[in-house]
This record gives structure tokens, sequence and C-alpha cells, in this order.
């Protein structure tokens, strides 16, 4: 066979995985909204946004679903306060103090995290971390807001640690090279120079983390206590969006006012996740732009 025609095999083959990638998505999106959409026309989208209370199952129910959403944004918050300082520290380890020798080691260690199915993370925030927590600020549980935001933090920490070194390793080497040459320090170097220039794929790592953590389900489940109320401290337990969806979608019924409840909630959660991954671009495309134009 002649290497043209396996030149054009190969790319209509590639152009067909595309294409399939591109049409799952949008039928995942046109059922999540067919399905999603009529409990906005029932109830009305800021009342279901803003509502405080949620109880699908009472007569009437109430479908507010704001305790979920701030939930899910109280353990994202917690999980990159806990992510984002601990990631980003250890980028810098890894690209600049590490030897090279251990780099290679310890950075495929960091990623192979990610790998770790999420059940095994909520074991461990249940057997080990809640009981610990609960000693620890004398509570009636340690299944809280607290444990999700540890746990959650745990997870994305491979995401922000391995994207932020590949930013940071990204930066032209003439920018060390000519700090260390005006007689900068080695911390001078990374916090005036490095950092600044990888700052926007820095940026990028840290909202893929968010990403991450908001969009995490099984674990959350487990250890976040379950409760769907407004979120008063994160001592308390509380229920994230996926959690609630994971929860209760097997006893929705199919049709049900409830079952379009939980359509609603995924509409709601695929925005925010969005709205995260479009500002992640955005920051990862500044980057580019400033390190090509360096």
């Amino acid at each position: 066979m002649h290497w043209k025609t396996k030149e054009k095999i190969i790319k209509k083959v590639l152009f067909a995985f595309a294409l399939s990638s591109i049409l799952f998505l949008t039928g995942i999106v046109i059922v999540l909204f067919i399905e999603g959409l009529p409990i906005f026309e029932e109830v009305g989208v800021l009342e279901f946004i803003t509502g405080k209370i949620w109880y699908p199952t009472f007569s009437p129910p109430d479908y507010g679903i704001l305790p979920l959403i701030l939930a899910s944004l109280v353990v994202t918050l917690g999980a990159m306060i806990i992510a984002a300082p601990l990631g980003i520290a250890s980028a810098i380890f890894i690209s600049y103090i590490l030897p090279k020798k251990y780099r290679k080691i310890v950075k495929p260690a960091v990623e192979m995290l990610a790998g770790v199915p999420s059940v095994i993370y909520g074991l461990f925030g249940m057997k080990i971390l809640a009981p610990f927590l609960s000693d620890l600020f004398n509570l009636p549980t340690g299944l809280t807001g607290l444990n999700a935001s540890i746990m959650l933090g745990i997870m994305a920490l491979p995401t922000v640690v391995s994207l932020s070194e590949d930013a940071i390793t990204t930066v032209p080497k003439k920018f060390r090279d000519a700090s260390l040459a005006l007689g900068s320090t080695k911390w001078e170097m990374l916090s005036k120079v490095i950092l600044p220039t990888a700052s926007s794929g820095i940026v990028t790592a840290v909202i893929l983390g968010m990403g991450r953590a908001i969009g995490e389900t099984m674990t959350v489940l487990m250890v976040a206590g379950g409760a769907p109320v407004m979120p008063k401290s994160i001592f308390k337990p509380l229920r994230p969006m996926t959690a609630t969806i994971a929860a209760e979608m097997g006893e929705a019924p199919v049709g049900s006012g409830h079952y379009h409840a939980l359509f609603g909630i995924a509409i709601v959660l695929f925005v925010i996740t969005l709205v995260f991954n479009i500002i992640a671009d955005i920051a990862s495309q500044r980057f580019k732009e400033k390190v090509s134009g360096s």
C-alpha cells in the first residue's frame, strides 16, 4: 500500500474518532437538557437555584438547590486551600530543587494518585480521617465538609502538581540564566521571574483542579455527611450536588418532578464546570502567548 494511501486512511480514522467524541458529547448535553428543563418550567430557574429547602419527596415538594450549590462550593474551596499551595510548592520542588534522577520517579508517583479509584479515598476518609477529625475537634461525627475538603484536596493534587510543574518547566531557560547572572538568589529567581512568567499556567492548573474537585461524586457521597441543608460550618455534615444526584437518582421515579430536578442539578453542575474549563482555557492561551512572545 502506497504511503499516501496509508496517510489518507489514518487521517480518516482519526477524523472519525474526533467526530464520534463530539457526537457523544452532543448527545449527552441534549439528553441532559431534555430531562432537566421540565423542572425549570415547573419551578422557575430563579426559585430552583436560590431556594433554600431541598425536600423533593415531600408533598408538596421543595426543589431549592442553593444548599447543594453552596456545599459544592464550600468543599471545593476547602480542597483548593489545601491543594493549591501544596501542589504549587511541590511543583517548584520537583522542577528546581529535586535532583534530576529523583525527579523522574517523584512526578510519575504523584501522577499515579490520579489513578486511585475515588471509592478508595472515600473508604480512607470514612475509616481513618473521620474518627481522627471527630476526636480532634470533639465533633459528633467526622463525616463533615472538612473531611470532604481534605479528601478532595488530596485528589486534586496530581492535577495541580503535574500542570504547575509543566508550566514552570516551560518557562525559557534564558529567563533563569539571566536572572542568576544579574545576581539574583535562587529564591528571587523563582519568586520574581519564574512564577510570574508561569502564573497563567499555574492558574490553569488550579482551575482544572477545582473542576476535578467539584465534579467528584463517590468520595463526597461517602465522607461529606449527606445533609442537604444550608452549610453553616465546614465542621458539619453537608451534601454537594454530585452526591445528591448519586444518592437519589436510583429512588426517583422516571419522569417525576424529583427525577427532572436531579437532571436540573446536573445542568447547573455542567454549567459551573464549563465556566471553569473556559477560564482555564483562556488562562492557558495567555500563558502560551506570554512564553512564545518571550
